[in-house]
């Protein structure tokens, strides 16, 4: 992964994380593929809340390609996409 992008990365997951934190939850990058996707796991309680899924595509991915319009997708590898 290219230092310069986890930087921008951050910097964007930054801006949603006090919304995150304040349901007890986080993200955490797991890996940027060399295809642009980027992987995330969530942690605390958004890695079993019923509504991750949605925090994910709603407010992680739209934080994410708003910031970083190279990354063409963000998946979370522990959550089931229902």
């Amino acid at each position: 992964m290219e230092v310069e992008l986890i930087d921008r990365v951050e910097k964007a997951l930054d801006t949603i994380r006090p919304y995150l934190e304040a349901d007890g939850g986080n993200v955490r990058i797991v890996e940027i593929t060399k295809e642009k996707v980027l992987k995330l796991e969530l942690t605390g309680t958004c890695s079993s809340c019923p509504m991750s899924t949605m925090t994910l595509k709603a407010g992680v991915e739209e934080a994410i390609k708003r910031d970083i319009p190279e990354i063409i997708k963000v998946e979370a590898v522990n959550v089931a996409v229902a």
